[in-house]
């Protein structure tokens, strides 16, 4: 058995640690389960989890095995599991679960919680870590599960749901009065999530996508943008409007580039994802022009749990459920899925997701056996 880690201080070093699943179910202790790992998905959203891993904690969700240095983490993934051993009642070996993993063919796990519908990894080194992060949803009990969508769901679901609270968000602040949202790395899965969303708001403002030239065709092809301009043409953009800014690459030189054109018309600039990861050093004079006063970084797991209290858990599964099936449905167009199978075959096409060298229309599902 094998776990996939990544060197937390560079993340295109990885290797793969052997693992020992006969130890883990001779140490199975009562209330714990034992689940063997199916499938994941693994986008740019994980690299963020890289990147903020010692910030906010992504590390410690999985704490990497053969690890005395504390140099290697696993980055925390999401897919779908079958439960192989269980001393906890209420849980029959069989039964697939959905949620948060390491990328490593099996995981103990201590459930808490446990209802019909879902349980809560009780591990005692994940109680002090963002509570959306450890709900497993039992598949057994969706009416309208569709084991078919799977890989999509893997793929999209993680991502949409913070695409839901950053329009929820928006939506709550009134723009902060903006006349135009500036979306950079339009054609990140997050980012067409929330674009999709925001254009079924009638009172939205102006939502332009900002895309590398090599993607503008496919951008432009979504039909969620009402604006679309290349990273090389940033001067095209309207610098006198009231302007709110939606950022999930973290690239500082572009940041600070229209921080400085936009002056006193950026409102608000929300930092959602780090895939330009490198960049993250104050090393370019650009990132000098950043209105940090006026910056923020989104954190999607507190919105969701502000409005599980506003809404109550089942009002928010309502809501982000018929969110995110409509964005799915929207995705069949557009999405295409690569299976891979291993993790030597993940390590071949990882290095291309670090480095942001996946199409935008492609999504990378692993099947751990």
């Amino acid at each position: 058995m094998s776990e996939f880690q990544t060197y937390k201080n560079d993340l295109t070093k990885t290797r793969v640690v052997e693992t020992d699943i006969g130890q883990a179910l001779a140490n199975l202790a009562q209330g714990d389960i034992l689940v063997h790992i199916e499938r994941f998905a693994f986008t740019a959203n994980n690299v963020t989890y890289g990147a903020a891993g010692n910030t906010i904690g992504y590390w410690k969700f999985f704490p990497a095995k053969d690890n005395a240095s504390d140099e290697w983490g696993c980055l925390p993934v999401w897919g779908f599991a079958e439960i192989t051993a269980s001393k906890v009642d209420g849980l029959p070996v069989g039964e697939r679960i959905y949620g948060y993993f390491p990328p490593s063919d099996f995981l103990v796990m201590s459930p808490i919680k446990v209802s019909d519908a879902r349980f809560v990894d009780g591990a005692t080194h994940r109680a002090e870590l963002p509570p959306v992060y450890n709900n497993y949803l039992r598949l057994a009990a969706e009416s309208n599960y569709d084991q078919s969508m799977d890989n999509i769901r893997a793929l999209l679901n993680p991502l949409h749901v913070t695409s839901f609270c950053l329009c929820d968000s928006l939506q709550e602040e009134s723009y902060y009065g903006g006349e135009q949202v500036l979306v950079l790395s339009a054609s990140s899965k997050t980012a067409i999530g929330m674009a999709q969303g925001l254009a079924d708001d009638d009172g939205a403002p102006t939502i332009v996508g900002i895309t590398s030239r090599a993607n503008y065709d496919f951008v432009q092809s979504l039909g969620c943008y009402s604006e679309i301009v290349c990273y090389d043409e940033l001067d095209a953009i309207n610098s006198s409007k009231p302007t709110v800014m939606v950022d999930m690459a973290g690239n500082r030189a572009v940041l600070g580039a229209l921080h400085g054109s936009l002056g006193d018309n950026m409102l608000s600039c929300v930092s959602v994802g780090m895939t330009h990861w490198e960049t993250l050093a104050d090393n370019d004079p650009l990132a000098a022009k950043i209105n940090r006063e006026r910056s923020s970084f989104f954190f999607a797991p507190a919105h969701v749990q502000k409005r599980i209290g506003d809404w109550g858990q089942d009002g928010f599964n309502q809501r982000t459920g018929a969110f995110m099936m409509t964005r799915m449905q929207q995705s069949a167009g557009w999405m295409r899925v690569e299976e891979v199978s291993g993790f030597d075959d993940f390590s071949k096409v990882y290095d291309d997701v670090v480095v942001g060298n996946m199409n935008p229309n492609e999504g990378i599902v692993v099947l751990t056996s």
